[in-house]
């Protein structure tokens, strides 16, 4: 049994996080400025904390800590980023600075950080047939957003902080995580939650469409949480200290997804194209070096995960009508 501290904790990941982390035997203190959302979180202790200030009760979090998994982060989907770039790179980089510090003053076992594919250079995801995104190709720097740039800064703050201060940091680079227990209303839900949404939406008040932002011809790819914290366990494990991306490889354009969607819905709708922010043409995540160093590959089909996201967000909208 370890003794682990995730920050975050109340959010989608780190939700999820903890409780696999339980199931496993851990010890596991929970940190967040909110706790999780949908049901109660599995932590043997839950600290309410915003982790944008630091206190002596924050620092006392880690000490005797053999692992940190640093999730905190302001963040959402395309329709936030978009609008919130001073706020995002102002709240996150004083996250990460104060995670780094407080694990480097109590000389914790391993840090585990969590980057984004927002990290890539917009020219390299222009076109809708992306190509796969390897770790090596995030310089020369041009990010997509603010939150992209600082996420790419925090990564580089983990790399000096490893050299000069000995913090034992891993990085991971997410790509599109989804799956039931997540924000599917609100602004900060991702694509896969904000369509499951609207079709459940359609469907439960008699509506023969949905809309989606743009042509709907942008391209991802889209990892489920299980296959995620699977992943992250591994790359914790894994002694690696480079940047590695965690996502499937299946990309799909948002109408297919939404195409999806309507069949494990058993639903005909049609789409409507509005203007609205779309983020980059294509993106899709490379997951040679992920293979080669834990030997694991992100393995749950879009199917099976979208199956399972409709079915609890369906849920959630039906109980709220």
């Amino acid at each position: 049994m370890r003794k682990v501290l995730v920050t975050g904790a109340g959010g989608f990941i780190g939700h999820h996080l903890v409780k696999d982390l339980v199931r496993r035997g851990h010890e596991v203190i929970a940190v967040d400025r909110k706790l999780p959302e949908f049901e109660k979180s599995a932590a043997s202790r839950f600290v309410l904390q915003d982790l944008r200030e630091t206190t002596a009760e924050w620092e006392s979090l880690f000490l005797g800590v053999d692992d940190v998994y640093a999730l905190a982060a302001d963040m959402g989907g395309m329709g936030f980023i978009s609008r919130n770039h001073a706020d995002i790179m102002r709240d996150n980089t004083r996250i990460d600075i104060n995670t780094l510090e407080a694990a480097r003053k109590a000389k914790v076992g391993r840090l585990l950080y969590t980057s984004s594919a927002c990290v890539y250079p917009e020219h390299l995801q222009e076109a809708e047939a992306a190509i796969p995104l390897a770790e090596t190709m995030a310089y020369p720097a041009k990010p997509q957003d603010g939150y992209g740039w600082e996420k790419l800064y925090a990564e580089q703050l983990c790399h000096y902080y490893r050299l000069e201060h000995g913090v034992d940091t891993r990085i991971v680079r997410f790509h599109n995580i989804y799956g039931p227990l997540g924000a599917w209303q609100g602004g900060r839900e991702k694509a896969p939650a904000a369509l499951c949404r609207k079709v459940a939406e359609a469907c439960l008040k008699g509506r023969d469409s949905i809309q989606i932002w743009g042509d709907g011809r942008q391209t991802r790819s889209f990892c489920f949480i299980d296959d995620c914290i699977q992943g992250l366990a591994r790359i914790l494990e894994s002694g690696y200290t480079e940047p590695l991306n965690l996502g499937r490889d299946e990309m799909v354009s948002i109408n297919e997804l939404a195409r999806l969607i309507f069949e494990v819905a058993g639903a005909e709708l049609r789409i409507e194209h509005i203007e609205g922010p779309q983020g980059v043409r294509g993106r899709n995540s490379d997951n040679k070096r992920l293979a080669e160093v834990t030997g694991f590959t992100p393995s749950i089909s879009l199917r099976q995960g979208i199956a399972a996201t409709y079915g609890w967000i369906e849920a959630q909208v039906r109980a709220g009508i």
